[in-house]
């Protein structure tokens, strides 16, 4: 039976194939490809609109416990590197 995790902006429950691990590296929002980066990790789809979603709702912070600072730049960059990513994986 494959995992299950909910994503943190539209809040679907997907297995970990069809979501992205994002945790945070020196208070950086950082996506974890390999998805066994230690620490506590908020899970999402690789689409924009769950990252505003997320962004909206301030779930990040909520998910990794941590006041997380939401840098719009840096969100498009995850959410271009995940959905490459969720290409190859394809």
């Amino acid at each position: 039976m494959e995992q299950v995790r909910t994503c943190v902006g539209c809040r679907q429950r997907e297995t970990r194939k069809q979501l992205i691990r994002l945790v945070l590296v020196s208070s950086k929002l950082t996506i974890d490809e390999s998805k066994s980066l230690p620490g506590r990790g908020a899970w999402i789809h690789a689409k924009a609109a769950c990252f505003k979603l997320a962004t909206d709702r301030k779930a990040f912070g909520r998910a990794l416990k941590r006041q997380v600072e939401a840098d719009e730049q840096v969100l498009a960059l995850a959410i271009e590197q995940a959905e490459a990513m969720m290409a190859k994986n394809e």
